[in-house]
């Protein structure tokens, strides 16, 4: 369960990004942020991951407030909890996609068996096993797209954030993507998912659709 209690955050120079907004979202549920750019998505997901800090109110996930923790706990439990999906992917093009894959693992201190372990099981749910020696910089963008994702998934993170993920695709990769999406539904992960993207807003594996409009939610069905 996470929950977003009574949540205003304001940047630098009053800019208000969020205001009074009061959401949960239950475990296993996919629910669709919707809103043009710069009406809060982003930074409601930047507060479930602990990136960002409420000005006001609380974040709390499975009961603990993340929103209290200093910088060094946030980023644990961003590790072990949160699987992030960017926007423009936010991989090291001079890596190879094995070596983008398993970054987030480096911290765990695991035996080269389980790293392999982790690995497969990414490589092979999302079809790049063919790919995993190549340089990301010499991948299409409908393959990079699918490192990021791998990437995001490779530690079985109970919740997947995913922001605007589609903007850099295509049509057809991202009819690929949100078929990627229904597959990691079936396994009860938390999916949120900011996007003005029409193509989620009437997906019929979704749970709901959440309306941001200028820091505020105006609808949620």
């Amino acid at each position: 369960m996470i929950e977003l209690k009574n949540i205003s955050k304001l940047y630098e120079n009053n800019v208000i990004a969020l205001q009074e907004i009061d959401l949960q979202f239950k475990e296993g549920e996919l629910i669709i942020l919707k809103g043009v750019s710069g009406s809060g998505k982003s930074t409601i997901l930047s507060l479930i991951s602990g990136i960002l800090k409420p000005t006001e109110g609380e974040v709390i996930v499975d009961g603990k407030k993340i929103s209290k923790l200093v910088d060094h706990f946030s980023a644990n439990y961003r590790r072990k909890n949160i699987g992030f999906i960017f926007q423009r992917y936010n991989l090291i093009p001079d890596l190879t996609v094995e070596e983008n894959i398993l970054l987030p693992l480096i911290p765990e201190n695991l035996s080269k068996k389980q790293l392999q372990n982790y690995l497969e099981s990414a490589l092979s749910s999302l079809g790049i096993r063919d790919k995993r020696e190549s340089r990301v910089k010499n991948l299409s963008g409908g393959e990079q797209q699918r490192v990021a994702i791998a990437r995001a998934n490779v530690n079985n993170p109970k919740i997947i954030l995913a922001d605007e993920p589609t903007a850099n695709l295509d049509a057809k990769l991202s009819l690929e993507f949100i078929e990627i999406i229904r597959e990691m539904k079936k396994e009860n992960r938390t999916i949120i998912i900011a996007t003005h993207d029409p193509l989620f807003f009437d997906l019929e594996f979704s749970d709901r659709v959440v309306e941001i409009e200028d820091g505020r939610v105006v609808l949620c069905s």
